[in-house]
Order: C-alpha cells, then structure tokens, then sequence
C-alpha cells in the first residue's frame, strides 16, 4: 500500500501522463472495485434485513432479539450520518474548487473533510463502547458490528487516503 502511495505521488508530480489504454484499464478497474463493493455491503444488508423481517425461534422469534438493546437512531448515528453527508458535501466542493483552480479554498475544504472523516471514527468508537451487545449475541450483534466495522474500516482507510494526497 505504501509502494502505491508511492506510485500516485510520482505520476502526480510528473502530470500522471498516461496512455489511453493505461487510462481506460485505471477507468474500468475503478468500475469492478465499486461493483464489488456495493455487492460487498448488500451481502450484510440482506442478512440483517432478511433476520429482522423474519426472525426464527432461536432469537425468540422477535426482534431485536430479546435482552438485545439498540442504538437510538436520533442519537450517535443521526449525528454519524450528519458527518458523512457533511464530508460528501466537502469533498464535493474541495473537487469543484481544484476544477477552478482555487486552491486556497480546496485545501480548505479537505482539511474539512479529513477532520470530519476523524470525528466519524472517534464517535465510532466510542458508540461500539457504549454498545450493549456484542458481536456474539445473535444475528443482531453480528450483522451490525461487520456492517458497521466495515464501514468504519473504509472511511478510516478513505481518511488516510486523504491525508497522504493532503
């Protein structure tokens, strides 16, 4: 990962001139990742929603399961979801900004955007401290903490990301 880090500050430095055919395998390997990684997540939404529609006798037939005690959605994750909307909106505007050649406002804006993506990870952690399941408690437990600590693991490594071209 370093090596290619490596790589991406080269090729910025020297312009990154490509040729088309370089361009276009860069272009389509970017579409596979994404593919995968939709697929990726709906793999853990379809185990939590299929459980939860239709939850079998081994949890009680209910859910969430019984002794198993939610996040209140209007608290950590309304906020955790504020952030990543506000990252989207910011990121958005530090690429319009390099497009206009505003730099000043572009370094402003993904500064914005790293400090938000730190906030997310912090309250992150701290929401899975205050959890009162574990991942071992049921289908609850264990799709939540894989949906969220995937998520959690893609934003931290979507951060560090931004750092390095930062």
């Amino acid at each position: 990962l370093f090596q290619w880090w490596r790589d991406v500050s080269r090729e910025a430095s020297l312009q990154g001139l490509h040729s088309s055919y370089v361009l276009w395998g860069l272009k389509f390997g970017m579409i596979l990742f994404i593919i995968f990684e939709i697929f990726f997540f709906i793999s853990f939404f379809w185990a939590f929603f299929h459980s939860s529609l239709s939850p079998n006798i081994e949890i009680g037939v209910m859910w969430p399961p019984l002794n198993i005690f939610p996040f209140n959605p209007f608290e950590i994750p309304l906020l955790n979801t504020t952030i990543l909307i506000s990252s989207g909106i910011s990121i958005s505007w530090s690429h319009h900004s390099i497009i206009n050649n505003n730099f000043k406002q572009a370094f402003y804006a993904l500064l914005i955007t790293i400090m938000l993506g730190i906030l997310f990870s912090i309250l992150q952690m701290w929401e899975y401290k205050q959890a009162q399941f574990s991942m071992s408690d049921s289908i609850f437990g264990s799709t939540f903490f894989m949906t969220t600590g995937f998520h959690g693991i893609h934003v931290i490594i979507g951060t560090t990301f931004l750092i390095v071209s930062f």
